[in-house]
């Protein structure tokens, strides 16, 4: 009786498993699909395609770094005043101090990774909540940037830095059909290390004797997977290539899902997210990991600062307003959860494209700024509620 029950159960986790994993994928298709149909195709024109990436880039960006800190069971509310700082240091650094916009990057990178070991001491080792400690960062590191910022804004910053946020990689290996070939090979690339990654994976679950999927749907979404990445780099090849953020994107996810699923910091993330006691009994070093989170988590609210500052083309004190809450949907969207353990960073990048989808597809009707709040915040709150609801249906 029991192996029947047994044999009942596991096809709905499985089930509900897939659900979790590719629910948000499968409604940001639906997304496109409605503004596309309701825009009249404009919302997937090449300028459109290209706008969608470096206008979201800081969101996917911070995502990358506040899912890993929502897994864990924290949260940052101060990523917004730390891209604005930032942002703030690397103008100076340049137009002030006259260093070169490479050292100002470097400089920026470091200024992030300080900003959260400060953080990070407060909350692993003398054991004040995440959410006073970034609660007290966002005024602290806000009041700093005014008080760098005495001028209101800083501009005319140099134009390769600019580039990092509004240029594209250069077509070196000319055209193809009138599109840039650069691109559509970097497309081919992603198809190829695709299908190798894929294919490492299951071979590692068929040597270990574990479930596999079946052969149809394991086939069907790297077709699915290959024709999305090269309609994106044809669409991008149309119009002026390669976004250089798109590139750092593109490094960023691949070596944080690395962190995430093949590390051992990445495995006790997730082990801390869902039972801290727990991982604590198991050798853990819970203050270690804390910090290094929040370290982490400054220096991407650091990169992030640099390409909304390149994006911009200056500083300005009211940068990075609300980041922290578009990161922090971003993750929950994705499907992390509430109460930790729970994340990845892929859902948390497709979360991040679903605001930006959101947002470009309501500005091109011309919906109102506050309607267009008010449906981001409903959006947030259902996917919260999917997550709870799933959970409580399968028990897990």
């Amino acid at each position: 009786m029991n192996s029947q029950n047994a044999a009942r159960t596991a096809p709905r986790l499985k089930i509900s498993f897939n659900v979790r994993q590719y629910g948000i994928l499968v409604a940001l298709v639906v997304i496109v699909l409605l503004f596309q149909a309701l825009t009249a195709g404009r919302l997937l024109m090449p300028g459109n395609v290209n706008n969608l990436i470096q206008q979201n880039a800081y969101v996917l960006i911070l995502a990358i770094g506040m899912v890993m800190v929502i897994i864990a069971g924290h949260i940052d509310l101060s990523v917004g005043s730390v891209v604005a700082m930032v942002g703030a240091v690397a103008a100076i650094a340049m137009q002030e101090w006259g260093l070169p916009w490479w050292v100002a990057v470097l400089l920026s990178l470091a200024c992030g990774a300080v900003i959260g070991a400060w953080q990070g001491f407060w909350i692993a080792y003398v054991g004040i909540p995440a959410f006073i400690v970034t609660l007290a960062g966002m005024l602290l590191f806000r009041g700093l940037t005014l008080v760098f910022l005495t001028g209101g804004t800083i501009s005319g910053l140099p134009r390769p830095f600019i580039a990092i946020g509004s240029g594209w990689l250069p077509g070196v290996f000319g055209g193809i059909l009138n599109h840039d070939a650069l691109t559509l090979m970097l497309g081919l690339l992603a198809c190829a290390f695709l299908f190798a990654e894929r294919y490492r994976a299951r071979r590692n679950l068929r040597r270990l004797a574990l479930p596999a999927e079946p052969a149809g749907l394991y086939w069907g979404k790297y077709i699915g997977a290959v024709v999305a990445i090269m309609a994106l780099c044809w669409v991008l090849a149309g119009y002026n290539g390669t976004p250089i953020i798109l590139v750092i994107l593109g490094v960023l996810i691949l070596a944080y899902s690395f962190v995430l699923n093949r590390t051992v910091f990445g495995r006790h993330i997730y082990a801390i997210g869902g039972n801290r006691f727990a991982a604590e009994m198991s050798g853990v070093n819970l203050r270690r990991v804390d910090f290094l989170i929040f370290v982490n988590m400054g220096v991407l609210a650091a990169v992030a600062g640099v390409v909304s500052t390149a994006r911009a083309g200056g500083a300005v004190a009211s940068a990075g307003q609300n980041y922290e809450l578009d990161a922090i949907a971003a993750a929950f969207i994705g499907g992390a959860a509430v109460q930790g353990g729970v994340g990845t960073v892929v859902g948390a990048v497709i979360g991040g494209l679903v605001m930006g989808v959101l947002n470009m597809g309501l500005s091109i009707l011309a919906v109102d700024a506050a309607w267009q709040m008010a449906i981001k915040g409903l959006v947030l709150l259902l996917a919260v509620a999917f997550d709870i609801w799933n959970k409580r249906r399968t028990g897990v």
